[in-house]
């Protein structure tokens, strides 16, 4: 799993220097980030989110978000049950 990271890592770099862009706003990571907090606020659903990232705990996955508490709780008023 690691060599596919390291991998990732290399093809990230490579695209975000080659147009030209600062490879320091543009990681990995941040852009991990971003895709899995427009998910989350498309849907809602932090399970969801929790298993893409490969977490165990939920916490984990709430920390890693972009996701204010405000939002957090609309996205869950507006999915009451």
């Amino acid at each position: 799993m690691r060599s596919g990271f390291v991998q990732y890592a290399r093809l990230v770099r490579a695209s975000v220097s080659s147009i030209g862009l600062e490879m320091a706003a543009y990681g990995i990571h941040s852009l991990q980030r971003t895709k899995v907090t427009q998910i989350y606020k498309k849907t809602g659903h932090l399970r969801a989110v929790q298993l893409l990232l490969g977490h165990t705990r939920m916490g984990s996955t709430v920390r890693h978000m972009d996701v204010e508490l405000e939002d957090a709780l609309a996205i869950a008023e507006a999915n009451e049950i």
